[in-house]
């Protein structure tokens, strides 16, 4: 699996990969995707890094468990492949972008676009059994995606981390704010967004404001 991984950020997490916690989080990954069905594919694991290296990181959007289902996950949080309906969540993301910067909403809910300008889109567990939401919480996965965040806090400047619901706020509780813009809200989900907790937070155009003000090319949401 971390043969896979892109070469950035082997390098950055080389000592992780050595701990006891992430070689019984490989065993577990080894026996649970050669017994079941689980997403994303093997390959499609380490997405979020391979289409965003390290050193082109400027946003980090923390999601929770990748989707369960058939044909939907591939690495990315809250993203979908292409021609896969898109999902409450997203749809509600993509309303507050229009909403937010007068950009049009994609037909499609592919985020690789998104990775490639330099957004990591970092699930806190990073696979899933399928049809078993949180199937593989606890068992690793989030003390590695807590490592990346840290790693990230401490050695960059000047990034821009949205963190939307609780678990989002939480898992970006250790992200030095002297040196990076922490954005929170509620989560887009429509549970939370039809009750006032996401729209109308401007996160899009805020995140774009601090990059273009510290030098940085905006992104193109």
């Amino acid at each position: 699996m971390v043969m896979n991984l892109e070469n950035e950020w082997k390098a950055v997490l080389k000592d992780e990969f050595e701990k006891p916690y992430f070689l019984r989080l490989k065993d577990f990954l080894r026996t649970e995707y050669s017994e079941k069905v689980c997403f994303p594919p093997w390959n499609e694991v380490f997405n979020a890094f391979n289409n965003t290296p390290y050193s082109d990181v400027k946003v980090v959007i923390i999601g929770q468990d990748p989707y369960h289902d058939y044909g939907q996950s591939h690495g990315l949080c809250f993203s979908v492949r292409k021609g896969v309906p898109i999902p409450p969540s997203l749809k509600n993301i993509f309303i507050e972008i229009q909403s937010d910067t007068n950009s049009e909403i994609p037909t499609h809910g592919d985020l690789t676009r998104w990775a490639k300008q330099g957004v990591l889109l970092l699930n806190a567990t990073m696979s899933v059994e399928a049809h078993k939401a949180g199937s593989h919480r606890n068992k690793g996965w989030e003390i590695f995606t807590d490592a990346v965040i840290q790693n990230l806090s401490l050695t960059k400047e000047k990034l821009v981390f949205m963190l939307w619901g609780g678990s989002a706020k939480k898992k970006g509780a250790i992200v030095d704010k002297s040196k990076h813009l922490v954005l929170t809200s509620g989560h887009p989900s429509p549970l939370a967004a039809n009750k006032g907790y996401w729209f109308g937070n401007n996160h899009f155009s805020k995140a774009n404001e601090y990059l273009k003000s510290n030098g940085l090319q905006p992104i193109e949401w």
